[in-house]
């Protein structure tokens, strides 16, 4: 029988869901090429390129996207990217959010199990927030909170986050990782913390209405 493609053995994971945006190429578990650039904006016009400079452009059985929470339209490009070249390889497609991936960067950062509680910038000065034990376990569904809400609900002795810093301010004693999600570090994802497909996850309702009132997609 002959040797599998070595697409077959890959995995591409897409992260555009915050202010950083970043890919990585997969192979039988180890990394072998990614790229992380902080960005703000312009998503959508950095992240094509990035998969393209990737080894035979990031071709791979499988697709991990960052489903959010986080920036709606770097949601959006991420998830429009995934659902599109899974399309044209063929490829399946699963996601995992930003809170499980900062809080096992974290974790792996700190050299061991702690509790941690991610705090991130949420949308109209609020936060996002969810706690996380020292298995990488969620503790409470995810939150979007003003600061003051969200500082009243922090217990761990980590926080990290895009808004860890501000949080240690607040609440001296604890320590800060400020971390935004990077694909390249996706493997410390727990089996758990991977769902099938790739459906978005705000955080949040959207703060545009269609004409009637209605939703966006």
């Amino acid at each position: 029988m002959a040797d599998a493609a070595p697409h077959d053995r890959r995995r591409l994971v897409i992260d555009s869901a915050t202010e950083s945006c970043s890919v990585a190429l997969f192979e039988d578990g180890a990394l072998i090429a990614g790229e992380c650039l902080m960005l703000g904006r312009g998503h959508a016009e950095k992240l094509v390129p990035m998969i393209a400079a990737l080894p035979d452009r990031g071709r791979a059985a499988t697709i991990l996207v960052n489903s959010g929470p986080g920036s709606f339209t770097g949601i959006r490009v991420g998830l429009a990217a995934a659902r599109a070249l899974a399309l044209a390889w063929n490829a399946t497609v699963r996601s995992y959010h930003s809170p499980d991936l900062i809080a096992a960067m974290a974790r792996a950062q700190h050299g061991g199990p702690v509790a941690v509680d991610v705090v991130m910038t949420g949308g109209h000065g609020e936060w996002f927030v969810r706690p996380f034990d020292a298995d990488g376990l969620a503790l409470a569904p995810l939150a979007s909170l003003s600061p003051d809400a969200a500082l009243a609900r922090l217990s761990a002795p980590l926080v990290a986050g895009s808004q860890a810093a501000a949080c240690a301010d607040a609440r001296p004693g604890v320590t800060a990782m400020p971390l935004w999600p990077d694909a390249r570090q996706a493997g410390l994802l727990p089996a758990t913390a991977l769902g099938d497909g790739a459906a978005p996850a705000y955080g949040r309702a959207p703060d545009a209405r269609l004409p009637g009132g209605v939703l966006p997609a």
